[in-house]
């Protein structure tokens, strides 16, 4: 998706409504749901208004204040810094986000949202990371990018930045979901890097353009990183990192949850063990623990590609899809049947975990589907 100029009558109403004081996402489903449509939500009196569970006189008088909200003046202002405004009418708006109740009603964008960033991982951790902490964040932004997945993390100094930059050197695409709008860059030393997500991926927020950083807006940010992933994986936090309010909405999001250990000594190290000692978030030690889960996930949220009837994702199937040398050979090992795993391991002569790994991220990227029987066979998706 470029970024442009283009926003439907509708999308602007949906900035209006999420520009209103004191709406919010909850309220904003609770008034379609009992309006029906946006513009009925406009057209209501007050007191019609306030029939709605959770809109008091407060936010009734700040609905029908909306009318006077300069929507085409933020509109210009973000198009005039190469922004798109999203709203959750566009077909363009990520499906994995959609999923989440408290949605976002618009998206600010800069950059490129793509049907595969249905595929994305976020990599969350303390700002104030060790140098272990930065290593890992660096090997597992690297592999998650390598292995054609999207890093989504917050542009923080520490382990998001690390993962963002090691998905960018990976040739691969990251997006980062601001705690500010998108006139700022936050912190104010990742202005390059946010430069360079924009280039290789895309800038996310849900706040008007000039709304400055504030410790206030982190927490519901990081309910748009969950929200944007299958999983997310936690490298180091103490117990009270944000980082661990995303990792607990995920798991409320039904998404997976990774944690990778750490000392027992160190204090950044605390959240991640204990989430991983509670059953919250799965240990991982390489690529093929995240891959392992991610499957399963997938399925429960009906993001199976080879579905594209059922998803909307810009016809999927139809999309040419690229594929890493070892994709690209268990999948001529299929030939055109079916075949089940342990023959193709045998057929290959390949280990059971790079076999298991690849047909996951072929299921993923909807070249392969899995039967009933637990045999796999190809969908015949175009590669490239």
């Amino acid at each position: 998706m470029a970024a442009d100029d283009t926003i439907s009558d509708l999308g602007r109403s949906c900035l209006r409504l999420q520009m209103a004081e004191g709406v919010g996402p909850i309220r904003f489903r609770r008034l379609l749901e009992h309006f029906g449509s946006v513009e009925a939500v406009f057209t209501a009196d007050q007191g019609r208004l306030q029939q709605v569970q959770g809109i008091g006189s407060q936010v009734a008088e700040g609905i029908a204040r909306a009318s006077r909200i300069d929507v085409a003046g933020e509109v210009e202002a973000a198009r005039a810094l190469g922004v798109r405004v999203v709203s959750i009418a566009d077909p363009q708006y990520p499906r994995l986000l959609r999923h989440i109740p408290d949605a976002p009603i618009c998206l600010y964008v800069k950059g490129r949202l793509e049907p595969g960033d249905a595929l994305a991982v976020a990599v969350v951790g303390s700002r104030r990371c060790s140098y272990y902490g930065r290593e890992q964040a660096e090997h597992f932004g690297g592999c998650l990018a390598r292995a054609g997945l999207t890093v989504v993390s917050g542009l923080a100094r520490g382990v998001d930045a690390a993962a963002q930059r090691a998905a960018l050197a990976a040739k691969g695409r990251t997006i980062a979901v601001m705690g500010c709008g998108l006139a700022h860059v936050y912190p104010p030393e990742h202005a390059g890097l946010a430069e360079q997500v924009a280039a290789g991926g895309a800038l996310v927020s849900e706040l008007a353009m000039q709304v400055p950083p504030d410790d206030k807006h982190f927490p519901p940010r990081n309910r748009i990183i969950a929200g944007l992933s299958l999983g997310v994986l936690v490298v180091e936090a103490t117990r009270r990192s944000g980082a661990l309010i995303t990792a607990h909405l995920a798991q409320e999001y039904d998404r997976e949850v990774f944690a990778v250990p750490g000392r027992i000594d160190s204090a950044l190290s605390a959240g991640p063990n204990a989430l991983i000692r509670d059953q919250t978030a799965k240990l991982v030690s390489g690529l093929e623990d995240i891959l392992a889960e991610l499957g399963e996930v997938g399925a429960r949220l009906s993001v199976d590609l080879g579905q594209s009837k059922h998803n909307g994702l810009e016809q999927a199937m139809g999309v040419p899809v690229s594929l890493t040398e070892t994709e690209r050979r268990v999948l001529e090992g299929l030939g055109g049947g079916q075949c089940r795993m342990e023959a193709l391991i045998e057929r290959l002569g390949l280990g059971a975990g790079v076999v298991a790994s690849t047909l996951t991220m072929l299921q993923l990227k909807a070249c392969v589907r899995r039967l009933p029987d637990g045999a796999y066979a190809p969908t015949g998706r175009a590669v490239r």
